[in-house]
């Protein structure tokens, strides 16, 4: 026989309004919505099997989300990490990536206030890739797959690509490759081949 389980109370009025936030939204994953209905029930007092009722689901399901969110709080609202699956990063992690491709890379040339070049990190990535991203979030302590960096990015409308290096030199010396000659200095007519000349070539 079963005791009696609820949802513990939230650990800060920041994690209560997500959570209601989140059990109120209409544009959210699914199963994400259901679950923060559970906890919120839990939080009315309604006990495990009114709200796996109300909610069309097993009380066992109810249970083991119940448990997961006295544990983990808002991140037991996901899924359990699979085997050779990408596990679902929290808010925070995200926007600690998306942070992370706004900075200058650590391996980049930059003038210092006596104008010489010089890099925050002389073996860091002079420029920002899908790779060295995700090497610096994993540095951090985020575990995160490059496909899952890459689809935040594109979400927020974040640029990670640059221009070639041959066209971003940093040398300072340096004069991008611009249009073609002016038009001030017209072209050398191409010489037109005599009729008689063309005769005798025949």
């Amino acid at each position: 026989m079963f005791t009696s389980l609820y949802a513990r109370p939230p650990r800060d009025p920041d994690e209560e309004r997500k959570i209601r936030m989140l059990a109120g939204a209409r544009h959210a994953p699914a199963d994400w919505i259901r679950r923060a209905r559970m906890i919120t029930g839990s939080w009315a007092g309604k006990p495990v099997s009114v709200i796996a009722a109300e909610l069309g689901c097993h009380t066992k399901t109810v249970r083991e989300r119940l448990h997961r969110f006295n544990a983990e709080g808002l991140d037991g609202l996901g899924d359990k990490p699979i085997s050779g699956r990408p596990r679902r990063l929290s808010e925070d992690e995200r926007s600690r990536i998306i942070a992370l491709a706004g900075q200058a890379p650590p391996g980049r040339l930059v003038r210092d206030s006596q104008g010489d070049l010089a890099a925050a990190e002389k073996t860091g990535a002079p420029e920002w890739t899908l790779d060295t991203l995700t090497d610096a979030a994993r540095a951090a302590g985020i575990e995160v797959h490059r496909s899952q960096v890459r689809r935040i990015l594109l979400a927020e409308g974040v640029r990670w690509r640059h221009t070639r290096s041959w066209i971003r030199s940093k040398d300072p010396d340096f004069v991008p490759k611009g249009h073609g000659s002016s038009s001030s200095t017209p072209a050398r007519p191409r010489a037109r081949r005599s009729s008689a000349s063309m005769n005798s070539a025949r």
